[in-house]
């Protein structure tokens, strides 16, 4: 580009700036034109394939969740059971073991008796 001496020079090219963007602003397709309409109907329909696909991808992650969450309750339940479990075998053993110190324990009592009362 060529150095503006002048002020005028300067003046007369920022006017033909000014006429040749308001040429261009006039000269753009108006809002009922029918490329325009074509334009908007295909923005349109993406913005629904759009979020037709994001519906779909947030209904799979929720399914997946309910999924993991189902999974979770059902090992939280088997460990609960086995817990249970293990809870009642202690139970059972420390039961069958007070059962045979005191067959013991009367054992030695009764053997205790027969030998005083011999």
């Amino acid at each position: 580009m060529k150095n503006i001496d002048t002020f005028a020079e300067r003046r007369k090219t920022a006017q033909s700036a000014k006429e040749k963007l308001l040429e261009q602003f006039k000269s753009r397709p108006k809002a009922d034109d029918p490329l325009m309409l074509a334009k908007a109907a295909e923005r349109k329909a993406l913005e629904e394939a759009r979020a037709e696909r994001k519906a779909a991808r947030e209904a799979e992650q929720a399914a997946q969740l309910a999924e993991q969450a189902a999974r979770r309750e059902a090992d939280a339940a088997a460990a609960l059971a086995k817990q249970i479990q293990e809870a009642e075998e202690q139970i059972a053993r420390h039961a069958a073991e007070q059962a045979d110190r005191k067959a013991k324990r009367d054992q030695r009592y009764a053997d205790r008796k027969m030998r005083t009362s011999r």
